[in-house]
């Protein structure tokens, strides 16, 4: 492994797709100050930087990614995202055979190979095995970046984590940090968690929180809604499987139903991945409606089309989580961190509006348990 500086934050990172390919080109395109630091919500997070970050370990389950550096594995198909740092520094960090589970879905072997997973025919990961190299390698933080569904392998790195005292944090929609039981067991270890499912910089789920708060503060009430996103990544191609989105759509629905004034009935409310779309790849476009009526009953609906590259939208986002992560660890706490978890994911064990979410945060990373606490009684009532 290169030498790191003192201040390093280690990390390890579970599925080297596209969104963990933008993280790794912007801890590069941010480091010492580059590039004006647009695009980051926190320059200094506590006193981490984006260039005080580190990658410690990897694992995915790709014969064209294991056996590589995360360097060169970020770039290998079905990987599409965007390249924007042409200069990724290497890491020195091998990919690792990770444990497969259900971490690629059966429908994936019906599309071509360059679109779609294609498991290396190797040992896969033991448990053990993880825990170790969690250990050896100093990791701080380990990041989830595995597919929509991926239900057990999420909890068998969620295991790995606790047994290592490594903080997690959970960028997919498999209930970790909002589930009861897992949180306690993490907070019993002492042992951070972030989650569940990363919200996006400007993407289509805050972007459908802050109209649907913005109705409620103007007094319009909202009758019906609907959120449709299209995308060409191997995120949509896994999700077209429907089996595989009963968490996906609760998270983006209840993101949504959290900030309403009254809550929408189910049939009147409808959030999800709608289709993939190929020729798209890691292009996001999402199509929002929203119905209502203004004052003296008058009715009146909103259209709104939203496109962004979908991997790059959420990394600056996971480099604020990882950061808000270590100041936890710094601060010997465990469980649920509530602050980072509400404003920066879609499945939080407590949902917030986005205003007191964003006051938590900034009181959490300010150290100010009295504000904080102040923020969440406001925020519960």
């Amino acid at each position: 492994m290169p030498a790191t500086a003192p201040r390093a934050i280690r990390i390890a990172i579970v599925g080297v797709g596209n969104c963990a390919s933008s993280l790794v080109q912007g801890l590069s395109h941010y480091r010492d100050g580059a590039n004006d630091m647009i695009g980051l919500t926190h320059v200094d997070l506590g006193g981490y930087q984006p260039g005080d970050i580190r990658v410690a370990a990897a694992w995915d389950v790709d014969y064209r990614k294991v056996g590589r550096d995360v360097t060169d594995a970020i770039f290998a198909s079905p990987n599409c995202t965007a390249r924007f740092c042409e200069r990724v520094d290497p890491t020195g960090t091998i990919v690792e055979m990770g444990r497969i589970l259900d971490g690629i879905a059966d429908h994936m072997a019906e599309h071509p190979e360059e679109r779609s997973f294609r498991p290396a025919d190797l040992p896969e990961a033991t448990r053990a095995s993880v825990i170790r190299t969690l250990r050896e390698r100093k990791v701080d933080i380990l990041l989830n970046y595995l597919p929509v569904g991926s239900q057990r392998a999420t909890e068998f790195y969620a295991e790995c984590a606790l047994e290592a005292g490594v903080a997690l944090v959970n960028n997919i929609p498999v209930f970790i940090a909002s589930d009861e039981g897992w949180a306690e067991r993490f907070a019993a270890a002492g042992v951070p968690v972030i989650g569940d499912d990363i919200k996006a910089q400007l993407g289509a789920t805050i972007v459908h929180r802050i109209l649907t708060d913005l109705f409620a503060k103007r007094g319009v009430k909202l009758e019906r809604t609907y959120q449709l996103n299209t995308g060409g990544n191997t995120d949509f191609l896994n999700m077209t499987n429907r089996s595989r989105l009963s968490s996906k759509k609760i998270s983006k629905t209840e993101a949504v139903q959290a900030v309403a004034e009254v809550r929408i009935d189910d049939d009147d409310i409808h959030v999800g991945p709608s289709d993939y779309v190929a020729w798209q790849k890691d292009n996001k476009v999402c199509f929002l409606r929203m119905e209502g009526r203004l004052f003296g009953g008058v009715p009146m609906n909103l259209e709104l089309r939203l496109s962004v590259e979908d991997s790059p939208n959420s990394a600056g986002v996971a480099i604020d989580m990882i950061r808000c992560a270590k100041l936890a660890l710094d601060r010997g706490l465990g469980g649920a961190i509530l602050p980072a978890s509400a404003w920066f994911c879609k499945h939080p064990p407590v949902q917030m509006t986005d205003d007191a979410a964003h006051a938590a945060l900034a009181a959490f990373i300010a150290e100010q348990p009295a504000r904080l606490a102040a923020v969440r009684q406001e925020s519960a009532g």
